[in-house]
């Protein structure tokens, strides 16, 4: 149990080390392909990878649509009424998340803006959390959504006091998708537009 624990805070510090090496890049293209890479490896090699031993994913690597320097939006974070959520899990107790606004991102190629809700887990040391179910579920990518931040585990872009990045193409998967060992907060209905996102990790 310790090596385990051990094990999921080095995964943790390798993800904060990697997205502390895109927000380095000048170029978020640039930022983007070092992340698919330091993703990949962590796939393959890390003890704590969500990916079975004879999941093909370890050989090809995980699937993205290409990178869409359209889809990089800083976002102002606006006022939404709170709502505190409490989700169960089989083995961690609850993961509380307080709703601390929300951002609105604009259209792009031809499709309208949609805005989404932004979580605060509200323990441990707390951290912003921002996923999305887009028109893509289901079919090209994971039918329950995918996580556009996760700064309690280190998955940020940057911003400022008042606004954050909000990059589609950064959108992945959580290890929920790979594995039934995991359990993942899943979008809620403020996290849900039928906007077709096709950026970020897909299915194939």
């Amino acid at each position: 149990m310790a090596s385990d624990r051990l094990q999921l805070t080095s995964w943790r510090r390798t993800v904060a080390r990697l997205y502390a090496e895109v927000r380095a890049q000048a170029d978020p293209a640039e930022g983007h392909a070092i992340w698919r890479a330091g993703r990949d490896d962590l796939f393959r090699n890390h003890p704590q990878s969500p990916l079975t031993d004879d999941d093909p994913l370890r050989d090809t690597g995980v699937p993205y649509w290409p990178y869409d320097p359209a889809l990089r939006f800083t976002l102002e974070l606006r006022p939404a009424a709170e709502q505190r959520l409490a989700i169960p899990t089989s083995s961690d107790g609850d993961i509380v998340m307080k709703r601390i606004g929300r951002v609105e991102l604009p259209g792009f190629h031809g499709q309208s803006g949609f805005g989404l809700d932004v979580w605060w887990l509200d323990q441990y040391g707390g951290g912003l959390f921002l996923p999305l179910r887009d028109g893509t579920a289901a079919h090209e990518s994971y039918g329950a959504g995918r996580y556009l931040l996760d700064s309690a585990k280190g998955a940020d872009l940057g911003g400022d006091d008042d606004s954050i990045v909000v990059d589609l193409n950064f959108a992945y998967h959580p290890s929920c998708r790979y594995n039934y060992r995991w359990e993942c907060p899943l979008a809620q209905e403020g996290n849900r537009t039928e906007v077709r996102v096709e950026a970020g990790e897909r299915l194939s």
